[in-house]
């Protein structure tokens, strides 16, 4: 399957996160950390994503929030790091993410999609996502659970989003399946990981990538 090579477009980075809310974030690691400690976690990671998006300088950067934008933490994130706050729109995530896509490409730009929870994410792998949809459709970044961490779009890919079973393990191979049926020609990353449970936040700890300066 081959790909005709296109002029390089600005990309938008949308970076997905929810209000920072006691016991509506991270509730798996509520157990650990408390409601409020689980909340506090939740925006250092968004944070340190805006922070990564930012950095990278792949395109203009856009926090899209939910249930809505007007939460006092995404305000804050808007000064902070000068982005432009979006409010998510669906019944689920793959309509929000369908959604977000629609927008960009409205605008004759491609799409680099990412959540708030994986710290492994670097501004290069950013920048290697944005410059591959010169050449690819779609860029993904799986992750170590089965989902994915970063799905990047250069066109519109009809129901790549709609059926997904969101949260369980066959996300990736379900999206596989998708692009391949549409006649899609991606590029996957080498899998990172992202933090859900107690061992994540383990894992965290002891990399220390939230104090770590990234490349």
């Amino acid at each position: 399957m081959t790909s005709t090579a296109r002029p390089p477009e600005p990309a938008r980075i949308a970076v997905f996160a929810r209000a920072p809310v006691p016991g509506a974030v991270k509730t798996r690691l509520a157990a650990a950390l408390g409601d409020a400690g689980a909340a506090r976690l939740h925006e250092d990671l968004v944070r340190h994503a805006l922070e990564t998006a930012t950095l990278s300088e792949a395109g203009a950067v856009e926090l899209w929030c939910a249930p809505d934008a007007t939460h006092p933490f995404f305000e804050e994130c808007a000064r902070s790091f000068g982005v432009a706050l979006r409010t998510q729109s669906g019944a689920d995530l793959g309509e929000r993410m369908q959604n977000a896509a629609a927008h960009a490409h409205a605008a004759g730009r491609s799409i680099v999609i990412v959540g708030a929870d994986c710290p492994a994410l670097t501004p290069s792998h950013l920048r290697i996502a944005a410059n591959a949809l010169r050449a690819h459709d779609a860029v993904l970044i799986p992750a170590e659970d089965g989902g994915y961490v970063l799905v990047a779009l250069a066109k519109p890919v009809n129901g790549l989003f709609a059926g997904i079973r969101w949260g369980g393990d066959t996300v990736m191979e379900d999206t596989r399946a998708r692009l391949a049926a549409a006649g899609v020609h991606w590029l996957e990353l080498p899998p990172l990981w992202d933090v859900d449970r107690p061992e994540d936040y383990a894992r965290l700890q002891h990399e220390e990538l939230l104090s770590r300066e990234r490349a």
